[in-house]
């Protein structure tokens, strides 16, 4: 067997590494609403790139998530925690998963960013705590566990999502922010706006312009999920990673999908059936 030990694993930053190499082609993800590994497998298959493990809405827990991570991993899948908050509790606990992202919803100032940071990253950048044998870390299984806390400094993606009035109001502080990345929450925003459900209205579509146009001018990553309606909106703007789909919606369109065909064959059936038997009638 092969000793990993002074196998560095997977490129420094894989998110951004991955998004070089999509040459300007968005990357596409699907999120997880619940814990379903087989929904994870279906969606690698079928060529999404990235996995949303939800944690604000979604009861996953973070065994599951660190489970999920680790069958991402195998199948070549990058990683995504949205987790409910920037308390240490939450990140730390995410962080040790070994995730290649971790996004923090409802960022409306730069305290909020500094106190992800703070908790997911080692010293000196912030004050990760000390935990040698976590997934992240190999379980421990390396030559010099502080050069390994110093690689997932580089490594970790960290997201602040920005889906307020106030965010968009500090977006240059929030943009100006090293090594943090950002996540459009379209619809929370619409809602923030005071347009609701509109997420094409312009109102919107100028709040991300001016979103995105300040990431870029701060050499920062993009991130957003949205409906197929509004995929060429994102499209347009060059986002760098798009939500496409998650494993609800998935199922309920399948179902409807096939629901529909049905339905619309036994009326057709039905109808012809009754066509015949009318047609019999007049004949006797």
């Amino acid at each position: 067997m092969t000793d990993a030990r002074n196998h560095t694993g997977v490129p420094m930053n894989r998110l951004h590494k991955a998004i070089q190499q999509a040459n300007n082609r968005p990357l596409l993800g699907a999120a997880l609403y619940s814990y379903d590994p087989v929904f994870l497998e279906i969606a690698r298959y079928m060529g999404f790139q990235v996995v949303w493990i939800e944690m604000e809405h979604a009861g996953i827990s973070f065994a599951e998530a660190a489970d999920l991570c680790r069958m991402a991993a195998g199948t070549g899948m990058l990683t995504m925690i949205r987790i409910p908050d920037a308390r240490r509790e939450s990140v730390l606990k995410a962080a040790e998963c070994g995730p290649d992202m971790i996004d923090i919803p409802m960022v409306d100032t730069p305290e909020q960013v500094a106190e992800l940071v703070r908790y997911a990253r080692f010293a000196p950048v912030g004050a990760r705590g000390f935990f040698s044998v976590s997934r992240a870390l190999r379980y421990g299984i390396v030559d010099n566990v502080p050069a390994e806390q110093q690689r997932l400094n580089s490594e970790l993606t960290l997201l602040a999502q920005i889906e307020t009035k106030e965010a968009l109001a500090r977006i240059e502080e929030l943009a100006a922010i090293p090594d943090v990345d950002l996540f459009i929450g379209p619809a929370d925003l619409a809602a923030s706006l005071g347009i609701p459900g509109e997420t094409s209205h312009p109102k919107l579509l100028k709040a991300a312009e001016q979103i995105v146009q300040t990431a870029r001018k701060h050499n920062k990553k993009i991130v957003t999920a949205c409906g197929a309606a509004d995929f060429p909106h994102w499209a347009r703007l060059g986002v760098d990673l798009l939500f496409c789909t998650n494993n609800i919606t998935a199922l309920k369109a399948g179902a409807q999908l096939a629901l529909d065909a049905a339905n619309q064959a036994i009326d057709l059936a039905t109808k012809g059936v009754s066509k015949n038997r009318q047609q019999e009638s007049v004949i006797r």
